[in-house]
């Protein structure tokens, strides 16, 4: 295997490539230019294994017919502020912004907003929408069912997905979010471990004899996640599973791994309008508060800086506009 090497391409090129790419694909030139801009962002904020990385195999579903570029999602019921939409397997990123925008806006007439989306594709980032939405004022959810990739908790085979979940609220100009696998490590992730021909700092998941293993390449042969605060993410992942698919009137987890591909998933988007609670004014002199002391903790040798959820990504998208 050769040694892993990171090149520097401008925010620009890279854009300009991925949507000359995409209009080749049957992408019009508005959806082209969102999507490309969707997987730039996502690897300038240091997320390659959503960006620039992943962009390959979004264009091979593409091809395959799993994702169809023409197609956008379509309301098909709703009461008050929840509404359930049919993504018509249209590309996961634009449908999840669709998803966003609708219950930002469910939000400003209700308070709070959710969108339940059936039959869509792969969001590729989750933190784009919780970013979207935070940085707009909102406090956000959402979440995401996958193929089976992870076992529960005392089980040898996988039947759960490692269901991503972000969780986002307004920070200053900018937004505290987390966006997080239900497994250890995501499969990204581990990917990008396995490229780096690194081992994982902690075990991330079972090799094929069943042992926990921190070699991220066994992990993704096996498909076999290791889950978060291993029972309690097992838990975790099979609510998630239940809420997104009853929520979306849509397929879970078991039906989408019985597909050739992961297409048809089932996402849910809750905004939470902040200038509508009682005690909306004090919210940013607590928030910062909350955070002043979460950076007061002394760090331990393994670290220099004690880092809020999306702090990093921060850094990162700073370094790489430089």
């Amino acid at each position: 295997m050769s040694a892993y090497t990171e090149i520097r391409v401008s925010h620009a090129d890279m854009e300009k490539v991925f949507r000359n790419v995409l209009l080749k694909h049957s992408f019009d030139e508005s959806k082209a230019a969102m999507c490309a801009r969707i997987f730039t962002d996502n690897s300038l904020d240091g997320v390659y294994t959503h960006g620039v990385n992943r962009f390959p195999k979004f264009v091979q579903m593409v091809g395959e017919k799993h994702v169809l570029p023409d197609k956008e999602p379509s309301k098909a019921s709703g009461f008050g502020g929840m509404e359930q939409w049919d993504g018509n397997l249209g590309p996961g990123p634009l449908n999840a912004l669709v998803g966003t925008e609708r219950a930002m806006q469910l939000a400003d007439e209700n308070g709070i907003g959710c969108v339940a989306l059936r039959n869509t594709n792969h969001w590729m980032r989750g933190g784009t929408y919780g970013w979207k939405a935070a940085k707009a004022g909102y406090a956000f959810i959402c979440w995401t069912n996958t193929i089976a990739n992870m076992p529960a908790w005392g089980a040898k085979d996988s039947h759960l997905g490692n269901n991503p979940l972000i969780i986002a609220i307004p920070h200053n100009d900018q937004a505290i979010v987390l966006d997080m696998a239900i497994s250890q490590f995501s499969f990204g992730a581990m990917e990008k471990f396995a490229m780096q021909q690194k081992a994982l700092p902690v075990a991330g998941g079972y090799d094929e004899s069943g042992q926990m293993t921190t070699d991220p390449q066994k992990i993704l042969t096996t498909q076999r996640s290791l889950p978060i605060g291993y029972w309690k993410g097992s838990g975790l992942s099979l609510l998630l599973d239940l809420l997104a698919t009853i929520l979306s009137a849509g397929k879970p987890t078991f039906e989408i791994t019985a597909q050739k591909a992961e297409s048809a998933l089932s996402q849910v988007f809750i905004a939470i309008k902040l200038p509508s609670l009682q005690n909306s004014s004090a919210i940013n002199s607590v928030i910062n508060s909350i955070i002043e002391d979460y950076h007061s903790a002394e760090p331990d040798n393994t670290s220099n800086n004690i880092l809020y959820p999306g702090e990093r990504a921060l850094q990162t998208r700073k370094e790489n506009t430089e």
